[in-house]
């Protein structure tokens, strides 16, 4: 009998993973512990019109980051040669993870049966996931709005 994966939970401990990233250098969840709060999210595709907004949206609030101690990670199933031109063309100023075989959306939840026109595929659901130093998820936004959705999480960690 197979096992349900149990999916992240506030006030559970985030999934660890390790994942290739365009630093150049592998980027594991636990690095961070005890170090800084991490914002985990994770968009479809880039250069995607919705995907696109929301990543220059945490580009433009990347000093409000800054200022509570938080991480940004944006994940995707591109792999990162697509991750290098977009952060290159958007000048984004943080980290993005290639999950090519969607492992971490897996454990995260986020990767589900989507329908664009009529025809059902799977793909990452825009999501994001507040970890907090101790590893722990502190919020959960799923099925995200790019709209608004930056500045809601700026004034969640504000409040932490």
């Amino acid at each position: 009998m197979a096992t349900a994966t149990l999916l992240p939970v506030i006030g559970k401990t985030a999934p660890d993973f390790t994942l290739p990233s365009t630093t150049g250098e592998p980027v594991s969840l636990k690095q961070f512990k005890n170090k800084k709060t991490v914002v985990l999210y994770f968009y479809p595709k880039d250069e995607t019109p919705g995907c696109t907004k929301e990543a220059c949206s945490f580009r433009d609030l990347s000093a409000e980051f800054d200022k509570v101690n938080a991480v940004v990670l944006g994940v995707s199933g591109d792999p990162i040669e697509s991750h290098l031109k977009f952060q290159e063309k958007h000048k984004l100023p943080f980290t993005l993870l290639a999950d090519e075989d969607a492992t971490v959306a897996k454990a995260f939840g986020v990767y589900k049966q989507k329908n664009l026109y009529g025809k059902k595929y799977m793909g990452i659901e825009r999501s994001t996931f507040i970890i907090d130093r101790t590893g722990r998820i502190a919020q959960i936004y799923p099925k995200v709005k790019v709209e608004g959705h930056v500045p809601e999480i700026v004034e969640f960690l504000r409040e932490d």
